[in-house]
């Protein structure tokens, strides 16, 4: 009798925990997308109205994977959510895969996907991807992403346009215009890095278009947008690689002619006087909004406050006109201005028709934006 009685009430929780999160998805009408503040990492979470949820990345490894994990798990119950369905790892740099084991532990993570093995080992990813990922999608799915795969999530179109160094060959629907920028792009150095790596996604929600790309680095820009833009305009571009200038080429920034920009940097990763220009000059971007001020851009480059998410955990006095040149790096390197304290971040609700709202969570500024 305790036996059935105690199976009884474990049926009915979990009617429970599923019909709230079947209501949370019916009642959500929006496509909701939450940058997550992870220091100058990468967490990018997705959630359409069907609730099949997809978070890009997971943040830093070491003594902030807590922290990042706690963070995400923030937006993950804003969001209404029991699971994660996908996790897309763009490519396996600490700063993109970190907290991913301290996330599982917070919720389930139900399929993996990443482009394979790393160009780069090292003892921390090496014992990463040899003993820890394989226990986690042991219990779950994994999928190895190849340019023209496409990720099965209700309500949205989810494009793989680059991975493990190759990018899309066919043009998607509506894209494979010449791109004008191509003429005058001026390569860099091979990246033989982790970031040339990148699983890049294209995201489109009605008439609603995402363009998210990780790290991916100058040279491989080009070869997804040159001669043709293989992928079209879209109407949010999250800047790749935190807004370095070894990444976003004009062929690329100027080519999607996004209408919306967001920059997932650290206090001194990012926004370098380079890359800003670029994306300042890019046709039709309407506005740029950052997690953190950059002291790489200073008060010339920066964006003003109200679209900035995140404050320093000891406010700083003036923050300097003049943005100031990247310490090189190494063990002597002065840290960063930190923030280990409350984070904040940005969210854009998108309606299938075009429209979509940005919304600054630490001031609660927020901004619409029609349909093109």
């Amino acid at each position: 009798m305790q036996i059935k009685l105690k199976l009884m009430m474990a049926a009915a929780l979990a009617a429970l925990f599923a019909g709230s999160q079947g209501a949370a998805a019916q009642t959500r009408t929006t496509l909701d997308i939450y940058v997550v503040d992870v220091e100058g990492g990468n967490a990018t979470l997705f959630v359409p109205p069907s609730g099949e949820a997809v978070l890009i990345d997971s943040g830093n490894v070491g003594a902030a994977a807590v922290r990042d994990a706690e963070r995400i798990m923030a937006a993950v119950k804003d969001a209404g959510l029991t699971q994660i369905d996908h996790l897309i790892t763009t490519h396996w740099h600490n700063d993109h895969f970190g907290a991913m084991a301290e996330l599982a532990k917070r919720i389930p993570i139900r399929h993996f996907v990443d482009h394979g093995p790393t160009v780069q080992p090292n003892p921390i990813i090496d014992e990463f991807l040899g003993k820890t990922y394989p226990e986690l999608y042991g219990k779950a799915k994994r999928t190895i992403a190849k340019p023209g795969d496409t990720i099965a999530v209700a309500g949205l179109d989810w494009r793989i346009v680059t991975s493990a160094g190759e990018a899309l060959k066919t043009a998607l629907p509506g894209a494979g215009a010449a791109n004008p920028s191509c003429a005058s792009h001026k390569p860099k150095d091979n990246d033989p890095t982790e970031n040339a790596q990148s699983v890049g996604s294209v995201i489109t929600f009605g008439k609603f278009r995402t363009v998210h790309l990780g790290d991916l680095t100058w040279n491989k820009e080009f070869d997804l947008m040159c001669p043709m833009n293989r992928i079209g305009s879209a109407d949010l571009f999250v800047v790749s690689h935190h807004g370095q200038p070894i990444s976003n080429a004009e062929v690329l920034v100027h080519g999607i002619h996004a209408r919306v920009a967001i920059m997932n940097n650290g206090t001194r990763k990012g926004g370098q006087p380079d890359a800003m220009k670029v994306l300042y000059a890019s046709p039709g971007l309407e506005d740029l909004w950052q997690i953190h001020f950059s002291q790489l851009s200073g008060q010339e480059y920066t964006v003003p406050g109200m679209f900035i998410a995140n404050l320093t955990d000891e406010p700083l006095s003036a923050m300097p006109v003049a943005p100031i040149a990247a310490p090189p790096p190494g063990p002597n390197a002065p840290p960063p201005p930190a923030h280990n304290g409350p984070a904040f971040w940005i969210k854009v609700s998108a309606q299938q028709d075009g429209t979509f709202t940005v919304t600054n969570a630490r001031n609660g500024f927020s901004k619409s934006y029609a349909a093109r």
